[in-house]
């Protein structure tokens, strides 16, 4: 065989090579084999089956509490004289805790997001140390901080208020219970935020109130109602410092215990629905909102 035909056998022998030694055959046209798509396939199912025990067993208590209510026994604790003043209190209680945690909170929110307050950790320390406190503890500090007998409760006194056993206290006492929850959820949400499109849009004249309220606002809008709406929660269901600093007014927890001591666990159990059903369905849209939020900014 001449030289130039050995080139082209060697050529061609290259080309063709695919299954010669130290080559990977080719990948198959049909998709991986079916034992790795079975194992996928097992390995979904698996997931999907843990993830639905998981989230039954979480839902649990709120399952048994449905399961076990009376509709008669609503209907007759529920429409008693005075049966939702309670819900009245908690609903006005926690709309000006939520007016009070938006006008202090937010600033802290955005001051410890970029970095403007001396000793940010130590700042966060306290939030985190509030956060974890009994709240049977945090009743009982109050009461030593704003008491009655306190400096503090004697400027209140001068000004014809009280932070014991009234409406007032009952706000203190949520405040106190739900500031964590929110503060730290708007730093997150604001420190969310890429700092440079601040930087740009106030390159291109804006002032800082406007680049707060078009560009920082705006995009950490999501977060912020999804810290609300769970210091909303929160202070709705707020009850180990209310039960020292203001048993009364009652709230609705304070409701469901005074019922469940008086008159049982099935007169206490309607309450609890409505304390559910109050407290639920802002977080659930909050979340709503921040998930589809999110999606748009993906796509």
């Amino acid at each position: 065989m001449s030289s130039a035909a050995s080139n082209v056998a060697a050529a061609g022998s290259g080309v063709r090579g695919d299954s010669g030694p130290g080559r990977r055959p080719p990948a198959s046209p049909g998709g991986p084999p079916h034992s790795a798509r079975v194992v996928r396939s097992a390995s979904g199912a698996i997931s999907v089956a843990a993830a639905l025990v998981i989230w039954l067993a979480l839902l649990g208590p709120v399952i048994t509490l449905l399961m076990h209510i009376s509709p008669g026994a609503a209907r007759t604790a529920l429409t008693s004289p005075g049966a939702l003043e309670p819900l009245v209190v908690s609903v006005e209680s926690g709309a000006v805790t939520l007016a009070v945690l938006l006008v202090l909170g937010t600033p802290l929110a955005w001051l410890l997001a970029r970095g403007r307050l001396p000793f940010p950790r130590v700042w966060e320390a306290g939030l985190l140390l509030v956060l974890l406190l009994p709240p049977l503890v945090i009743g009982l500090l109050l009461v030593f901080m704003v008491g009655p007998f306190t400096p503090v409760g004697h400027g209140l006194e001068a000004l014809h208020l009280s932070a014991s056993n009234t409406f007032l206290a009952l706000v203190i006492a949520q405040v106190y219970e739900s500031a964590p929850y929110y503060v730290l959820g708007a730093q997150a949400a604001i420190g969310s935020v890429d700092p440079r499109l601040e930087q740009q849009a106030a390159l291109l004249g804006d002032r800082p109130r406007r680049v707060l309220r078009r560009v920082t606002l705006p995009l950490a809008g999501p977060g912020l109602a999804m810290a609300l709406a769970v210091a909303w929660a929160r202070a709705m269901g707020a009850f180990g410092a209310v039960i020292i600093v203001a048993y009364h007014p009652y709230g609705l927890p304070l409701q469901i215990w005074t019922t469940l001591q008086e008159t049982g666990l099935d007169s206490a159990l309607p309450f609890a629905v409505v304390l559910l059903v109050v407290a639920l369905p802002l977080p659930l849209a909050a979340y709503v909102w921040s998930a589809r939020a999110q999606r748009r900014r993906r796509g």
